[in-house]
Formats: C-alpha cells, sequence, structure tokens
C-alpha cells in the first residue's frame, strides 16, 4: 500500500522498539544500496529507493518486517516532509502565486466531480466515484481511507477500500517514473514541472520523489503543491459530509494533519534567516533520507501479487481518473505558471 500518512493502514496492536528493528534495517540496507546507485550513476535518490524496494516486495510477506516497514512508511515520511520545509520559505510559497493556487483548487475539485461522473458511466455509484476521486485528488490510500472512514461501510465495502488502496499504490508508483519523463518531453520548465508532478501524482512520497528528480527548483515547487492539496483534505471530507444525512455528518470531520503544519512552521522559521546554514543543509539531507527511506518501504509493502487478482474494470476506472488529473493539472501549469 501507498505511505502511510495518518497511521491509518498499518494493522495491529503497538509494538516495542526491538520488533521494529528488523523492517527499519531492511529499509535502510535498501536506501543505503540505492544511494550508492545514485552516486555512482547519477540517477535520483528516491527513483532507485523505489526500484530497489520493488525488487524486495517478495520479502513483505515475513511479518517480522512489517512494523519497522509501517514505521518507515509512515513516520519517517510523516518527518521528512517537516524537514522538507527547511528547504523553502514563506516568500516563495507566495511566488506561486494566488493563480496557482485557486488551480491547485480547480484540480482537486474538477478530479473528483469528474471521477463521481465516470464511475457511474463505469456502473458504480457516486460513493465509488468520490472514494476514487478523493484518493487521486488528495493524497492517495490515505485520503482513500479518509473517505472511506467519512462514507462508513454502508456505502463503501471493505472490498471496493481495499481495490481502491491497490489501484492507486500502482498508478502512483507508475506516475513517479513516467510523469518527469513527460515533462521533459513536454519541455515544461522547473516550475511547471513541480506543479505538474505536485498536482498530479497521487502519494506524497513519490510526489516529492519524482519532483526532486526532476530538479531540486522542481521538488520545491512540487513540495508545496502536493501539501496544499493534502491541506484541503478536511475541507473535502466536509463537502462530501454535506452529501450524507445530517446525523451522519459530524462523523467526517478531520482537521489539517499536522505534518503540513509542521512543514509550514519550519519554512516559516527558515524564512527568518535565523537558521545557520549548516544546519539547514544538515535538514535538507536528513530530509532526503527521510523520503528515500518511506519510499522504499512504501515499494516493499505494495501489494503486488494482488494486482493479478484484481478484476480489470475497477483498475481501469482508476486510471482514467489519473489520467484526467494529468491533464488537468497540466492545464494548471500551463495557464498558471510562468
Amino acid at each position: 500500500m501507498a505511505a502511510d500518512l495518518f497511521g491509518d493502514i498499518v494493522d495491529g496492536p503497538r509494538v516495542g522498539w526491538r520488533e521494529h528493528l528488523p523492517g527499519l534495517a531492511l529499509v535502510i540496507a535498501a536506501t543505503l544500496a540505492a544511494g550508492f546507485l545514485s552516486d555512482r550513476y547519477g540517477a535520483p535518490l528516491t527513483l532507485m529507493a523505489l526500484l530497489i524496494g520493488l525488487a524486495l516486495n517478495f520479502l513483505s510477506a515475513d511479518k517480522r518486517l512489517h512494523p519497522g516497514l509501517g514505521l518507515a512508511s509512515r513516520d519517517l515520511l510523516r518527518w521528512g516532509i517537516v524537514l522538507v520545509g527547511a528547504r523553502v520559505t514563506l516568500g516563495q510559497i507566495a511566488d506561486l502565486g494566488l493563480p496557482a493556487l485557486l488551480a491547485i483548487v480547480v484540480v482537486v475539485a474538477g478530479t473528483i466531480t469528474l471521477a463521481v461522473i465516470i464511475a457511474k458511466r463505469f456502473g458504480y455509484d457516486q460513493w465509488f466515484g468520490m472514494l476514487v476521486g478523493g484518493a487521486v485528488a488528495i493524497c492517495g490510500a490515505s485520503a482513500a481511507l479518509a473517505v472511506a472512514t467519512t462514507l462508513s461501510t454502508r456505502r463503501i465495502s471493505q472490498a471496493q477500500l481495499t481495490l481502491v488502496l491497490i489501484g492507486i499504490s500502482a498508478m502512483s508508483a507508475a506516475a513517479m517514473v513516467i510523469y518527469p519523463v513527460l515533462a521533459h518531453a513536454a519541455g515544461f520548465s522547473d516550475g511547471r514541472a513541480g506543479f505538474l508532478l505536485g498536482g498530479a501524482i497521487h502519494d506524497v512520497a513519490q510526489a516529492l520523489g519524482a519532483g526532486y528528480s526532476y530538479s531540486a527548483e522542481a521538488g520545491r515547487i512540487a513540495t508545496i503543491v502536493k501539501l496544499t492539496r493534502v491541506a484541503l483534505l478536511a475541507p473535502v471530507l466536509a463537502v462530501i459530509a454535506l452529501f450524507l444525512p445530517r446525523s451522519e455528518r459530524a462523523a467526517g470531520s478531520q482537521g489539517v494533519p499536522w505534518f503540513v503544519l509542521g512543514f509550514f512552521v519550519v519554512a516559516g522559521v527558515n524564512s527568518t534567516g535565523i537558521i545557520p546554514s549548516i544546519v539547514v543543509h544538515g535538514a535538507e539531507t536528513l530530509a532526503g533520507a527521510m523520503l528515500a527511506c518511506a519510499v522504499a518501504a512504501t515499494a516493499i509493502r505494495s501489494p503486488l501479487p494482488q494486482l493479478l487478482k484484481m478484476g480489470s474494470k475497477p483498475l481501469i476506472l482508476i486510471g482514467i481518473v489519473t489520467l484526467t488529473m494529468f491533464a488537468l493539472a497540466a492545464a494548471g501549469a500551463i495557464l498558471a505558471i510562468r
């Protein structure tokens, strides 16, 4: 499954620190190998981490690794996102401009609306369309779980949720590799590429990985755009709750994730210039390592064998919605970013 931002993908009781060691050791070894390949061949670190993680996917069958893999794909990702704020200042966020921020809102709203319409054409109800649209438009698997919780099991079955989680993970992993190539082919500037990658890739770790694989500037903008999408989770859930009976609407409330707030706090402190450059550089390096670990853990945990057992219809639907968001994000990049 995709990186677990909200801690609601990893099942089972809490375990002690010793139980985390096997999975963390595997993730660290995979990330170190990715770092060697990145330095040796000049390839993006996160891309190498993704490919090595996928090669080690068969190890996910070992339950002893699950606690550490879950920790890496959840907590390391969260803190990595917070430290990415050291690469950004509030002035840079403001430099995106109001048109870009409005474009993000339009891309998210348009994707969810079109997902509902497309889902009905595929024979599904509006609730499944909202589930797919929310997962694609916001932040992948974590958003899918949040939307499913809001809609409840009376509207979204566990089987439907599982299919969306698997499909979203597959599409997001493919997008991380393919979208930067398409952005290069289209001749996008760093700004436009960053908007496209941050605005079109589902999972946070993979959106940031794709951005920084394009360039440092594209990665910075992709981070801002992607986290703006994540921050829209709360209002999106509030809008979805409006379609529910009045007695069920309270269950749909959810605040802005703490790691998004942490990102902006670190960016705000960094904007003052009081942080020494050596500390900023260290935070950037640590953030890159944490994100690479999260990507590797995400790839190792991905339930690839289950994809072969899926029916093709839900996957095709998710693919169409994914391409729809890609088109909207590309249009937004062209219109809103100079």
